[in-house]
């Protein structure tokens, strides 16, 4: 059974990546947490915890949103760019190089 991937869209439609149900409830599983670190983030700031205490807090969200982002790029990487690489859309590394650019400001 082929995966649909990063299909070539219509015109003015975007690209789709249709993810397994594995890769869909992971990366669901990282965002939930993640936004309950914001959450509580708010919440020390609102209960006027020490600036420390929040900074590191910030951090640990910080790092587990890098987290997130390197799982999507590995699963971007491993399927959309060789599907399209090996049929024959060399593009799609303008497009990857562009995507790291954005990630990396």
């Amino acid at each position: 059974m082929e995966e649909k991937c990063c299909c070539a869209p219509a015109e003015g439609e975007h690209k789709l990546r249709h993810r397994s149900p594995e890769e869909y409830k992971k990366l669901c599983n990282r965002l939930s947490r993640i936004e309950g670190q914001i959450r509580g983030i708010r919440r020390m700031l609102e209960e006027s915890a020490y600036c420390p205490d929040i900074l590191t807090q910030t951090a640990a969200a910080n790092a587990a949103l890098n987290a997130f982002s390197r799982e999507l790029l590995r699963q971007h990487l491993q399927s959309c760019v060789v599907k399209d690489l090996r049929d024959g859309h060399d593009e799609v590394v303008d497009e990857l190089l562009d995507t790291l650019g954005k990630m990396m400001k």
